[in-house]
């Protein structure tokens, strides 16, 4: 059952199992009736200018304006593309696999309204590997959505086409970089492209494409039937709209919540999550999923949910995805880890990004060995702005930004960590 400081929209009705068929999808929140009315009714600047007007925010992370993003495309006959991006690998996030298992019609109807606004003829929904069961329930969707005339070409008899397909990724962190994305499903090994030229001009098979992520393109069938001042009755003038947040870490009760953007984080993590697990307390969390720099509970819980709090704080808010460190936690092996996992995944394409992840997955190694000295703090820290902002793509900032963060604001406990080490090198 819904928590009553929920505010479900996206996640409405998503207790009941009839909401995966398209009979449950009509009955239960009128499904595919805005497609209906976008693809009878509304012209391609229409959609696009009531996306732009409601203020929707990228849902994966970058939070970039999705209206704005799409009426980046450039008009003409050119053959373009929509890209769904479900490769959701960020450590800490899981709202997309909720949402596609749960109600994976209100995806593919937003993907038709979305297509239609760029004039795309053609949309693929990219999910990752390890999400199999998602991607048979999208299958299925998929399959209904054909035969009820929803997709495929004449749709609705207005002489529009449209043809969805879904594309299990192999189980690569880097995919859900969307040039990456892009590359993995043109048949190439998933490496990010130099950009420019950008996917909106340049994109899929050459063409212009339009890439965004499950939560984003699932608001969309909303904000065209209700309208855009609807959208932003929620949420923050900068944040507008509703946010399913995953919480998972050091608390009683981990899950998704819908919220309205703007809740105070504590509310978040100590009303709806319950808070840390008895006799322990909050030390640390990420905001947005592993690749956010951590804030402290001082620094962090008394304030709003929203992308500008977030950033003020010197975070972002990112996929929306909270992970919670209590007092239990070590931050130097948690900093270790996180370390361990953006190498692990690095494509190794660029060397800022390949030579870094590594370099920082060794030094901190020797940190919690005891066999590194507080210089070597001093170097870690000054490697990871020596990463942020000059890799091929975000992935080496995902993992410097949280380090440089851990180091900076917990240095104390390294020492800490070294000092005890069993082979603590002596003074």
């Amino acid at each position: 059952m819904a928590d009553p400081r929920e505010t479900r929209v996206l996640l409405e009705h998503a207790e009941d199992p009839a909401l995966r068929t398209l009979a449950g999808y009509k009955r239960l929140v009128g499904g595919y009736a805005t497609q209906e009315k976008a693809y009878r009714e509304l012209e391609q600047d229409e959609i696009l200018s009531e996306l732009e007007d409601s203020g929707l925010r990228g849902r994966g992370g970058a939070g970039f304006s999705m209206g704005k993003k799409a009426s980046f495309l450039p008009r003409g006959e050119m053959q373009k593309y929509l890209c769904c991006n479900a490769d959701e690998s960020e450590p800490g996030a899981f709202k997309d696999r909720e949402l596609m298992q749960r109600n994976p019609h209100q995806l593919i109807e937003g993907i038709a309204i979305a297509a239609l606004a760029a004039d795309a003829g053609h949309a693929f929904i990219f999910i990752r590997g390890e999400y199999a069961d998602q991607a048979d329930i999208l299958d299925a969707a998929v399959a209904e959505a054909y035969e009820a005339g929803y997709l495929g070409e004449n749709i609705l008899g207005t002489h529009r086409d449209l043809e969805l397909v879904v594309h299990r990724g192999a189980g690569a962190y880097i995919c859900g970089e969307e040039t990456a994305l892009l590359d993995a499903l043109e048949g190439k090994r998933g490496n990010p492209r130099l950009k420019p030229p950008f996917p909106a001009v340049q994109g899929l098979y050459g063409g212009p494409t339009l890439i965004n992520n499950v939560e984003t393109l699932s608001n969309v069938p909303r904000i065209v039937a209700n309208g855009a001042e609807w959208f932003r009755g929620f949420g923050t003038e900068q944040s507008p709209g509703t946010k399913v947040v995953s919480i998972s870490g050091g608390v009683r009760r981990p899950g998704n919540y819908e919220v309205e953007l703007g809740m105070s984080t504590r509310e978040l993590v100590e009303g709806l999550a319950g808070g840390p697990l008895p006799g322990r307390e909050l030390k640390a969390f990420f905001p947005g999923g592993s690749s956010s720099p951590v804030l402290t509970a001082e620094e962090g819980l008394d304030l709003p949910y929203s992308f500008e709090a977030m950033a003020e704080a010197g975070s972002m808010l990112g996929s929306g995805s909270i992970i919670v460190a209590d007092d239990t936690v070590s931050i130097p092996h948690l900093a270790l880890r996180t370390a361990r996992f953006y190498h692990h995944e690095s494509c190794g394409k660029c060397t800022p990004c390949r030579e870094g992840t590594n370099w920082t997955a060794k030094m901190l190694e020797r940190v919690v060995r005891g066999e590194a000295t507080p210089m070597d703090l001093d170097i870690i820290a000054s490697v990871q702005q020596n990463i942020i902002g000059h890799c091929l793509c975000v992935l080496g900032d995902s993992m410097a930004m949280p380090v440089a963060a851990m180091v900076r604001k917990f240095r104390e406990e390294f020492e800490d960590v070294m000092a005890s080490a069993p082979t603590a090198v002596a003074a």
